[in-house]
């Protein structure tokens, strides 16, 4: 899971490098492509000009049949042009919002520091507005840095699915150091997804903090219950 979860977040980054350079690469060759064809249109423009004048009333009469059957692809045109904007203003990026399984992307975290058991960051997500989606019985995928330190599990068993709408709330416990020693990495914020396999893990801030060896509990539905204590319960 390592390898993998801290390859994603890299070939995330390097995609949109590279697509800002392709969209630039793209954006000049077209325009030199259209001086080309604003050129050769004009000869056309010409061209056509000398023909209508020395043609007859039939001839514009023919024109004007033609322009009218072009109108009507314009209405398939509309039709499509509708059917996209309806797909692309769906929650979640196109999907339904109802009854799937949660990705990063369709939830809102945020972390705040509690003291208690000797301080964690407690871990927060709801559904964006519109989303009806289940988190799936596992623990959440949390790491910190682009290197992924990745926070291993604070639990021996794996808690149930959880099904989040409106304002009902996910918690996660996560002691990012539970080394009694002065060793450790600062970081002001924790990448979190929902499970190894979650395509777009988010960037959570969590303030400064210091982390060795860090663990995360299970997602919970009360914050009491998503205190990870200083390593594996028992």
């Amino acid at each position: 899971m390592n390898r993998t979860y801290t390859a994603r977040i890299r070939r995330v980054a390097l995609s949109a490098a590279a697509g800002a350079v392709l969209a630039a690469t793209v954006t000049a060759c077209g325009s030199a492509d259209d001086s080309g064809a604003t050129s050769g249109g004009d000869s056309a423009a010409s061209a056509e000009a000398t023909a209508k004048s020395s043609g007859g009333a039939s001839q514009e009469s023919s024109d004007s049949g033609k322009a009218a059957g072009s109108s009507s692809d314009g209405g398939a045109s509309g039709k499509d042009s509708a059917s996209s904007s309806g797909a692309e203003s769906a929650p979640g990026g196109g999907k339904k919002g109802y009854g799937q399984a949660c990705g990063a992307n369709d939830l809102k975290f945020s972390a705040r520091s509690e003291t208690q058991a000797g301080g964690y960051i407690l871990l927060s997500a709801r559904a964006k507005p519109g989303i009806t989606c289940t988190i799936p019985s596992g623990l959440p995928s949390v790491a910190f840095g682009s290197k992924g330190i990745e926070a291993t599990s604070a639990e021996q068993a794996v808690g149930p699915a959880i099904k989040l709408s409106g304002s009902t709330t996910a918690y996660a416990g996560v002691n990012p150091k539970t080394t009694n020693d002065d060793n450790g990495v600062e970081f002001t914020f924790l990448i979190a997804g929902i499970g190894t396999s979650d395509p777009n893990p988010a960037s959570v801030s969590t303030g400064s903090v210091t982390v060795d060896k860090p663990i995360v509990t299970n997602w919970h539905t009360a914050p009491a219950d998503a205190v990870p204590g200083d390593g594996t319960d028992n």
